[in-house]
């Protein structure tokens, strides 16, 4: 079975590569339909990582977030034409202690190796989580990154103490508006504060208790926990203004990626006596779960069409590249990309 792969050869540059798909008794055909654009496939894209990671990375096809329909399932878990969101973590060995998202043997795609931009992708049953019927497949394109949020959040109940009446989220972007959704979704009974510098993207946090500048917050407002949810250049300042603002013995998750090292007020940490703990990726328990959290909630898939940014249909390199360059210059949102077939 022949593959039309789209890898990127060199920053900006999209190349077709043909692979053969071997069919055997192990491995789920899927095709994908709907793909999102993260901001990690972009620091691909754009080269904006080290020459050194890039000369390792690349070529490869880049996409991990995405969802399509099962064309040849030997394995009798899902039927021909089912919907389903693919995982990318590829884990390659299991642990009691270490989730699959941790292992150093773990792979990813998209990064180490060819991700959903792809004619079809080759996979196992265990990467597949079959999605809910009439589910908006634009949203359902970006469960992976609200799945990385769903893991934080679960993380979040080991390591943090029960007191749990104030809540704050640093990011006013997707990350910090799917971590906040998902925290009030699952417990409306706590008080959520958003903290941001964009209150034109603030205004969308309509379930939030709160939403301040981060240049206005009130002096009297304490944090029993907090997430940040920020990255890059300015995730120090973030952590820092967490660590004024959080109770002793609070918690502190960081979701936010940064290339940079972080300089934070370690006297404080050690004077509050605070938790700070991060979480990367997911596995297949994170999407299991959200997708029964869809179910449950339905308007957590509603609110997520908040940050559907642009979506535009693909045919060829050419489309991938316009969907790319368009992406950088978004304002808001999720980049979505649906195969026109």
């Amino acid at each position: 079975m022949l593959n039309t792969v789209y890898q990127l050869k060199k920053p900006r540059q999209l190349d077709i590569l043909f692979k053969d798909i071997t069919l055997d008794d192990k491995h789920v055909i899927v095709r994908p339909t709907h793909l999102s654009i993260c901001n990690a496939d972009q620091r691909y894209y754009q080269g904006t990582r080290s020459e050194e990671v890039l000369a390792k990375k690349l070529p490869m096809a880049l996409i991990h977030e995405g969802i399509g329909k099962v064309v040849y399932d030997p394995t009798g878990t899902f039927q021909t034409g089912d919907e389903v969101v693919m995982i990318p973590n590829v884990p390659e060995q299991v642990d009691e202690i270490i989730a699959e998202n941790y292992l150093r043997t773990s792979k990813f795609r998209g990064s180490g190796f060819d991700g959903f931009l792809q004619e079809y992708v080759e996979t196992t049953a265990d990467r597949l989580v079959l999605l809910p019927k009439g589910i908006n497949k634009t949203v359902a394109a970006f469960t992976e990154i609200v799945s990385v949020s769903y893991h934080a959040i679960d993380r979040f109940y080991r390591f943090s103490h029960k007191r749990r009446n104030n809540i704050g989220v640093w990011g006013d972007g997707n990350l910090g508006y799917i971590t906040s959704l998902l925290l009030k979704s699952l417990h409306p009974e706590i008080n959520l504060y958003v903290f941001g510098i964009d209150e034109s993207k603030m205004n969308d946090f309509t379930f939030a208790d709160g939403a301040y500048h981060i240049s206005r917050i009130p002096d009297d407002l304490t944090l029993d926990h907090a997430f940040e949810c920020v990255g890059g250049g300015a995730a120090h300042r973030a952590i820092n203004q967490i660590i004024d603002y959080i109770n002793p013995e609070g918690t502190i998750s960081i979701l936010g990626v940064s290339e940079d090292l972080a300089p934070i007020n370690t006297r404080m940490v050690l004077e509050k006596g605070l938790t700070i703990f991060g979480s990367s990726r997911s596995g297949r328990k994170d999407f299991v779960g959200l997708i029964e959290l869809y179910k449950k909630k339905p308007e957590v898939v509603a609110y997520l069409e908040n940050i559907v940014g642009t979506v535009i249909n693909v045919r060829d390199v050419k489309d991938i590249a316009y969907a790319f360059e368009t992406d950088i210059h978004k304002l808001i949102g999720k980049t979505v990309m649906i195969w026109d077939e």
